[in-house]
């Protein structure tokens, strides 16, 4: 049986840990081959051996996403080694929370600069190739938080600045064959989570289960349901989706 991403190139950035990890997973098990960037050595060595060991074909590489020169590099050898580059999923991201009185420039710069530079280099650098070839799909995560949340004046306004950049990429990208759309995770048990309970000084357990309570499915996210729904965005047949955000969060976010 012929899997769904066979002969597609996934390029994962942030694909190491928690979401962009069960993103790539996920392309890996559909048969695409997979290319994940990411600027923490330790953990791309242990995510490229991982996915060796469960017989993926992975190319992971180290590159700063914020560095233009850094991110066509990499998409060029993801090209040169596989032939071609099919998926780009926008994953890299980092948060410095607190409230806006107490946010330094350095905590804005930052995360703006990561998720949004980050973002416009590494789709600007895959367009060129995609363009090429009449093919490509492009999805960034964003967030729940892109409606607003306190303590994240840097991190929500990102998230929702994806959105607006998804939906220009789907107008300008559309006639190439290139669809350009945005899943936008609720609450998610990852590292980022964990910090975040850290920093309101909030057992990891506790914090799930308070989350869990106020999510309409009764439960918190996992990383294989984000990498579901970006799954969907990704494969052939959604080729008439375009410039969407969908929202998985267990329920209605406000």
């Amino acid at each position: 049986m012929t899997k769904r991403f066979e002969g597609r190139t996934a390029f994962v950035t942030g694909g190491s840990r928690g979401i962009g990890k069960a993103i790539a997973e996920e392309f890996a098990k559909e048969g695409a081959k997979i290319a994940i960037i990411d600027i923490n050595e330790e953990a791309l060595s242990e995510a490229r051996a991982e996915f060796r060991e469960k017989g993926y074909e992975i190319l992971a590489l180290q590159a700063n996403v914020v560095k233009a020169a850094e991110v066509e590099a990499a998409i060029e050898e993801v090209v040169n080694t596989f032939g071609s580059l099919d998926i780009l999923v926008n994953n890299a991201g980092i948060i410095r929370d607190n409230l806006l009185f107490k946010m330094s420039d350095s905590d804005w710069d930052q995360v703006i600069d990561v998720h949004l530079k980050g973002s416009f280099h590494a789709a600007r650098a895959a367009q060129k190739y995609m363009v090429q070839q009449k093919y490509g799909r492009i999805i960034n995560i964003s967030s729940t938080s892109a409606l607003g949340n306190r303590g994240q004046a840097n991190y929500a306004t990102v998230k929702a600045g994806l959105q607006g950049f998804t939906k220009t990429l789907a107008k300008e990208l559309g006639k190439y064959g290139i669809t350009s759309n945005a899943v936008a995770p609720g609450f998610i048990e990852t590292e980022m989570t964990k910090a975040t309970a850290e920093r309101v000084g909030v057992p990891f357990e506790q914090f799930v289960k308070g989350a869990a309570s106020r999510i309409p499915v009764g439960r918190s996210g996992k990383p294989e349901d984000i990498a579901n729904a970006v799954a969907f965005f990704a494969d052939e047949k959604s080729s008439y989706v375009n410039g969407q955000v969908l929202y998985v969060a267990g329920g209605p976010t406000n």
